[in-house]
């Protein structure tokens, strides 16, 4: 495979092995391929590179899968909302479907990209390179309020409103540090020495959400990958925070269970997360959550 495959680590494959069951024969859904890693796994074990479909709106992914699409997999750059329209369009079904919403490891350790803050970088954020919408449009251009409800509604951040004030005092704001440096300066000195994680952490969380819509465009797919899930199939979400892992729960909750109507069947009573075993060398796999169902 493509070297940058192992750039990557995918976070809870084991159990994604165990739960999605990919048996030989079986078709293949990757709702954000990304850099392959979970595509490698479930592929060597359903042998069907033709039947497979990868999906990622990063055009860098889109390059590194490349090996997937000679062994005669089929590469979609697109978000996952436009790709699950495109595909219920051509009415296909799978067996296996998964969409794993974590940021990959490329897109964070690449400071250009501008998606964390451990390396200074531009502001951009966009997974897709080509939409016009990035982190320092929002940062310098939103008002007040409307940086307050990202803030407070895609980070959960209790200090929304200092914040956004801060942001909209200090521009113009270029760089990943010069925002994480002035979100830093208004916390309480005592939560930013306390805490383990960096206080600019659920800011930088907000705005990347914000920039590619990665909520709404959640709660729009949901009932689409149900919908091309074939009969016995099985559906994998990996998400990496509260908010996507609530509307994860609640649409499954809306179609498995024990109701004699209920299409799906809960193959997660809760959500599995890392073993501390993955936590040692997969330490980004901390937050991430994993919940199945199986269509009937």
């Amino acid at each position: 495979m493509h070297q940058t495959l192992n750039e990557h680590i995918p976070v809870l494959l084991e159990a994604v092995l165990q739960y999605l069951n990919p048996q030989a024969g079986e078709s293949y859904l990757d709702l954000t391929a990304g850099y392959g890693g979970h595509a490698q796994a479930i592929l060597a074990r359903t042998k069907q590179p033709m039947e497979a479909t990868l999906v990622d709106r990063d055009a860098n992914a889109i390059k590194a899968l490349a090996d997937f699409a000679n062994q005669g997999a089929t590469l979609l750059h697109r978000d996952f909302l436009s790709a699950s329209e495109h595909i219920v369009a051509a009415d296909q079904k799978f067996d296996i479907i998964l969409a794993d919403l974590g940021v990959s490891s490329p897109h964070l350790d690449n400071a250009e990209r501008g998606f964390a803050f451990a390396q200074d970088g531009p502001l951009d954020m966009r997974m897709d390179q080509t939409q016009t919408l990035d982190a320092t449009t929002v940062v310098n251009t939103y008002d007040a309020q409307d940086l307050e409800r990202i803030l407070r509604e895609y980070g959960e951040e209790p200090r929304a409103r200092t914040i956004a004030h801060a942001i909209v005092e200090a521009r113009p704001i270029d760089t990943t540090q010069q925002l994480a440096d002035i979100v830093r300066a208004v916390m309480p000195k005592s939560i930013s020495n306390r805490s383990k994680t960096h206080p600019a952490t659920r800011t930088f969380q907000a705005l990347r959400i914000a920039v590619n819509d990665e909520l709404e465009l959640l709660r729009a797919s949901l009932p689409l990958w149900t919908e091309l899930l074939s009969k016995g199939g099985r559906l994998g979400v990996i998400s990496f925070h509260s908010l996507e892992d609530r509307i994860v729960k609640q649409a499954f909750a809306d179609v498995a269970g024990d109701r004699y109507d209920a299409d799906l069947q809960l193959l997660t009573k809760r959500p599995v997360v890392a073993s501390r075993q993955e936590l040692v060398f997969n330490p980004r796999a901390r937050s991430a959550k994993l919940r199945a169902v199986v269509k009937k």
